[in-house]
This record gives C-alpha cells, structure tokens and sequence, in this order.
C-alpha cells in the first residue's frame, strides 16, 4: 500500500542531500600514507596531484618524502615546486637504487 502523506524524498529533504554533496568533496584521511601525501600536496601549493603523492608516500619512504617536499618548499626561486620536487625525487631514487648494487 503506496503512503499518500509521503512527499517525495526529493522536495522533501534537499538540504539533506546538499549536506551529502558537501561531505563527499571532502578529503577524508584513513591511513597514515595518505595524510603524508595531502601533507606534501599542501607544502607544494600542488593538491591538483594529490593522489600521486599519496602513491609516493605509499610505496617509499614518507617521512624522507616530507623532508624532502619541506626543502623544496622553502626554496622560493622555484616557480613549478611540483615538479621540482619530482625531479630531486627521481635523482635520490636513482642514487638509491646505485648504492644497492
């Protein structure tokens, strides 16, 4: 039996759904790599890469990754720290990788 008093869900409730649109734009942090990787975006002026540096922070070392995005950061004549940060990353990676063998 249909419920003539209901109004649909719609009408009846947008600010509810709007509430529900502003909570899924947040960010939500649930392991401690992704904090790394939102903590380097935000040191960056970069959040538009965020799910890389999660990644990164993920799959190396994230306390040297944030030492490293933290040095990059207080240079002030680099225009791109994004990339910049990058590029230090893949020579210390690179510099790694030789002294293993």
């Amino acid at each position: 039996m249909y419920n003539t008093f209901m109004k649909p869900l719609r009408k009846s409730s947008a600010a509810y759904f709007k509430e529900l649109d502003k909570r899924a734009k947040k960010s939500r942090v649930h392991r401690a790599f992704q904090l790394i990787g939102l903590e380097i975006a935000d040191l960056l002026h970069d959040r538009k890469h965020k799910s890389l540096y999660i990644k990164l922070a993920k799959k190396n070392n994230g306390q040297s990754l944030l030492i490293l995005a933290k040095s990059v950061a207080e240079r002030e004549y680099v225009k791109n720290k994004g990339a910049y940060f990058m590029r230090l990353f893949k020579i210390k990676k690179n510099e790694n990788s030789h002294h293993r063998r």
